[in-house]
Order: structure tokens, then sequence, then C-alpha cells
């Protein structure tokens, strides 16, 4: 009888490495995009093109593309839409001159400003009121910075970063409350608040997080991927600022490379060179028919197992703007 053990099966080794897809969820639209669009859609359904958009309705190309062939008209000034005209406010928000100028040319508005956004609107108003100095985190000229100190122009005092907070100068340093713009780093405006801090020690922060959960729970799952990701490919356009924060978040996460496109076609192959792990997601305002196709793109280059990495739930919805929920309630366009 033959006592001898058998061998140790050896296990078995791929041939090549396992390419695979890290899908980040959530991603893409949020509420007050979603919102947005339908804005300006429901506004075109009821009343047909031109309907024309206060800059762009969200910081999305294919979106604006999109809504363009459909009717709507972008335009960056007030002044550029005719008179007697529907004009739709963008998500990012508008500065109070922005409503009067709209009154004087008989415009009919809709407006499709973020409700979070709205948010900091109304709280600086109410820190104004109360004579503080508002410092308000976030990046000069873009549209939600420029809107949210039209509402204060007097107490917002824009800092950029926390290299700018050596730049501050207040009245009243018992007096002192930061906010900031709904779409930044999350962790580079704390860095912001530690250093307005320093030099302020009464520094009030607002009653609840200025940057918005959707900007939060994208910045969170992209980390994720980029614990595993060699790559991670954001999809979103160049003047979407929560899009930019999710590549440096990718980075200071560990991610080898990050890069931000708008469309698959963007992709350089080269970026896949050694990697077998992709992280993959999009930023706030991207609609998942981008995503689609850069997962077609990575399978047909043998990236077919894909992983769904989910970090959050999101269920919120946000109704209508006002005057076309009057309108659907058969409200003439002329009493908005």
């Amino acid at each position: 009888m033959n006592t001898t053990p058998p061998p140790q099966a050896q296990p078995v080794r791929p041939t090549r490495a396992t390419k695979r897809v890290l899908l980040a969820s959530p991603r893409g639209w949020c509420a007050g995009v979603d919102r947005a669009v339908a804005a300006v859609e429901k506004a075109l359904e009821l009343y047909g093109p031109p309907i024309y958009v206060r800059h762009e309705i969200v910081h999305n190309k294919y979106v604006v593309q999109t809504l363009e062939r459909n009717g709507a008209i972008f335009v960056e000034q007030t002044q550029e839409v005719p008179e007697g005209s529907i004009v739709v406010f963008s998500a990012h928000g508008v500065a109070p001159i922005v409503h009067a100028q709209a009154a004087e040319r008989k415009l009919a508005t809709i407006d499709a400003t973020c409700p979070l956004v709205t948010k900091v609107h109304k709280e600086a108003i109410r820190y104004a009121n109360e004579d503080y100095d508002i410092l308000l985190i976030g990046h000069e000229g873009h549209e939600e910075v420029i809107g949210t100190s039209g509402e204060a122009p007097d107490h917002i005092t824009l800092v950029d970063g926390p290299a700018d907070a050596a730049n501050v100068e207040v009245r009243d340093e018992s007096k002192v409350v930061w906010l900031s713009q709904t779409t930044l780093s999350v962790d580079e405006t704390m860095e912001t608040v530690d250093a307005l801090k320093t030099r302020f020690p009464n520094l009030l922060s607002p009653p609840s997080d200025d940057i918005c959960y959707a900007t939060q729970n994208r910045q969170i799952a992209v980390k994720k991927l980029a614990e595993a990701a060699q790559l991670v490919i954001v999809v979103g356009s160049r003047n979407s600022s929560n899009s930019q924060r999710m590549v440096e978040a990718a980075l200071a996460a560990g991610a080898d490379t990050a890069y931000l496109v708008d469309f698959a076609d963007e992709i350089d192959e080269a970026w896949l060179q050694g990697v077998t792990t992709v992280g993959l997601t999009s930023g706030a305002s991207v609609p998942d028919v981008l995503v689609d196709s850069v997962l077609t793109w990575l399978a047909e280059r043998g990236y077919t197992d894909v992983e769904t990495v989910k970090t959050a739930d999101e269920s919120i919805a946000f109704s209508l703007p006002k005057e076309l929920r009057r309108n659907l309630r058969t409200q003439p366009v002329d009493d908005l």
C-alpha cells in the first residue's frame, strides 16, 4: 500500500492580471442639478423655444449642448435676453441686481438656483443684517461666489484657500462668520477655516455645512476608489468645481494618477499602461450616459469586470421652481 502523501496542489496563476473597474456610488447628477435641468426642459415643453438661460444651467458641456439643440439659448448677461422673453437663472444662483435687471427688461424669470445655494444666500443676508463680517470661502470668479457675494457686498470678503486667510481684515474680531461655496473640497475648506480661526478665535461657523451633501458624498466615494485603483477617471467638465475637486481628492487619497474627462474619447490609452484597476466616477452635474460610454470604452480594452463601490445612499429630491409649478396649474407665462 502506497502511503506517500499526494503532492500539494499548486495555485493556478492567471496568465495576465484581471482588469477591473471600481464604479463609485453615489456619482453623477445630484438633486439640484436634476431640478435645474428639468426646469429648462419643462420650460421648453410648456412655452417652446427659445428659452434663454443666464450662464450655463450646470457646468457640463454635454448637458448644455443637448439643451441648445432643443432650443435653449445660453447668455452671459441679462441684457442679452430680448425684452419680454423667458429667462432661467442657473443652479449656481444670481445676485439681487440680476433680478432687478430682469424686471427692468420685463423678463419672465424662472429661478433654478439649487436650494442648497439659496440656503447660503439666506445665511449671508441674515449675518449681514446682524452686522457681521462674512468670510466667504470660495473660488474667485465662480458664478456661485458672485451670486452669494451680491447679497451683501459690503459685508462679504472672499477667502480663496488657506493661504488667503493671512490677507483678511475685519472690522470687529468678535463678529466674524465664515460661509462657503457649496462645491469645494471638504478638506481644503476645513484647512481654510482652521487658518481663519488661528487669526480670529471667535470665528462663528454657519448653522450647518455649506458644502452640499452631494459634493461631500462624491469626494468620500472617490477617496474610497483611490485606495485600490491605480488610475481614477472622473467624468466631468473642466469648469465644474466639484468635478475638479474630485480629481484632487483622488490624488490626495493615494491614486497614482487621476484625470478629468468630458467624454470617453478624451481618455488616452497610455493612461492604462500597467493599470489593472481603474476607478470611475463622475461629478454632480454629469448624466450617467457619459459614465456608461466610458464603461463601454474600458470594456473594449479588457476592463470587463465592474464592481460597484457604494459609500452612501442618496434619496434627496427637490421640486421644480415655484414659477413652473404655478404654470403647471395653467397660470399664463405673462404672470410669472
